[in-house]
């Protein structure tokens, strides 16, 4: 009789233990990796006549590409805030990159994103993952001293450039990421990874291994944008390779980003750069990325600068070697599809400018969403195709607005992804204008003083 009640808890124990497996096999470990100023062409998959991708050619043989993926801006800070918030980034005054605390007055920005945010990170991390983050941080700048450092916004650890405190070396994110990985492995624990890799953003760091691989260009800035892309695919292929030996693969999904298009070409006087966090290495000369045929680059809100690569790979869950170019994802909408996905509920009171799009990652495609897409340029320029200083999209219809009324630009979606042909539609142009002046009725007036660094009282 004095057994019964240890053979009652061993029995329930062994019940419990397969359960807590299934709930652990239920959230999958997740990968984000978001590459720096990569074009939507910069990819042998996407028909590059020159590039050598293999790694990421083969992810998007084993998973499904988004060919109407967009980022939040054509430029690096924004994109970010909107990954990490679930928000377009003009709701946190991020309307461009982060520099200086002279910059950001000047621009009505704050000088970081605010790490009291709802974030990405945070939610995951309280649904019991592993968090952290290695590359490119770019929420703030090396320049302010006081910003918080990226472990305040929800990860575990972190390796990070671009940011306050100490500078990680930029190639040091993947080893970082693979050693996370088998931490977290040797835990138990489900893991969340931003990699945000530094290619192809200048300066360009070429290794003389891969320089000496398109040597046969006999064209000095297509040998270094070659070099350099070829680096990041194969440092790529060394973490998606530990997947594999720690048979993690079937159960992490892995998506592959960039956070806008390519930077535009520079004149040969800008063979150098140099960068506070990351030191001096070839500059724009070497920038010979491509939109794969879509208009306007790095800066516009043209799809050349918003529409970028978007691979997802997650075997038995997401379908292999397909192609969905009919639903319309952006980046808002990460936050939301990981947090369904992790099985973690949004916190009460919240609300994503995003929607829930694991429904299209399994293989369910819809050229419909319930909220419109919004874009903000303040730096827009007159001419050239950095000119749209907003825009709007809804269903198939992308409105473009520039600063002198005049500039007003239609496009319907995806039977014109090259946005070639100006549709006259007054109904849909003003309908559509509309959504944008309600819009940027609910936008904040100025940056909260919560992110301000203390270099603003001097």
């Amino acid at each position: 009789m004095k057994l019964k009640p240890i053979l009652l808890a061993a029995i329930l124990l062994a019940l419990a233990v397969p359960a807590m497996a299934v709930h652990a096999a239920d959230q999958p470990n997740i990968v984000f990796i978001f590459a720096d100023d990569w074009g939507w062409g910069d990819l042998g998959c996407h028909g590059h006549p020159y590039l050598d991708t293999p790694n990421l050619d083969k992810l998007a043989s084993e998973g499904t590409e988004f060919y109407q993926f967009t980022v939040a801006s054509g430029v690096c800070s924004p994109s970010r805030a909107a990954v990490m918030t679930g928000h377009f980034p003009a709701r946190h005054s991020i309307h461009g990159h982060f520099a200086t605390v002279e910059s950001h007055e000047k621009r009505g920005m704050p000088d970081w994103l605010d790490p009291k945010a709802v974030l990405l990170p945070r939610l995951l991390q309280s649904a019991g993952y592993a968090t952290a983050h290695y590359g490119k941080w770019h929420l703030t700048n090396i320049m302010v001293k006081d910003a918080p450092l990226p472990i305040e916004y929800g990860y575990d650890d972190y390796g990070a450039f671009n940011c306050s405190g100490p500078q990680m070396p930029v190639h040091d994110d993947i080893v970082r990421s693979i050693e996370f990985i088998e931490k977290s492995h040797a835990e138990k624990k489900p893991f969340y990874i931003n990699l945000w890799i530094h290619e192809p953003h200048t300066p360009h760091y070429p290794k003389p291994k891969y320089l000496r691989q398109f040597s046969h260009l006999k064209d000095e800035p297509s040998e270094i944008y070659a070099a350099v892309l070829a680096h990041a695919d194969a440092r790529i292929g060394k973490l998606l390779a530990t997947l594999d030996r720690l048979k993690l693969s079937d159960n992490t999904l892995v998506i592959f980003s960039s956070d806008n298009g390519p930077e535009n070409t520079g004149p040969a006087s800008r063979r150098n750069a140099a960068d506070a966090s990351t030191g001096p290495g070839f500059g724009s000369f070497a920038s010979v990325g491509t939109t794969g045929g879509h208009r306007g680059r790095k800066r516009s809100l043209l799809q050349g600068g918003i529409g970028v690569p978007f691979i997802a790979r997650w075997p038995g869950r997401i379908a292999a070697g397909k192609i969905d170019d009919m639903t319309p994802i952006t980046a808002v909408d990460l936050l939301p599809t990981f947090c369904a996905i992790a099985g973690t509920k949004l916190p009460d009171g919240y609300a994503p400018d995003g929607v829930d799009q694991s429904a299209a990652l399994f293989g369910k495609p819809s050229s419909t969403r319930n909220k419109p897409i919004f874009w903000q340029w303040n730096s827009a320029s007159k001419r050239g195709t950095n000119w749209p200083t907003l825009a709007v999209r809804e269903g198939q219809w992308k409105l473009l607005l520039g600063k002198d009324p005049q500039q007003i630009e239609l496009f319907g979606f995806p039977r014109d992804r090259h946005e070639k042909t100006n549709l006259k539609n007054a109904l849909e142009v003003g309908r559509l204008k509309a959504l944008i002046d309600d819009w940027k009725a609910v936008l904040p007036d100025e940056p909260s003083k919560n992110c301000f660094s203390a270099e603003r009282s001097k």
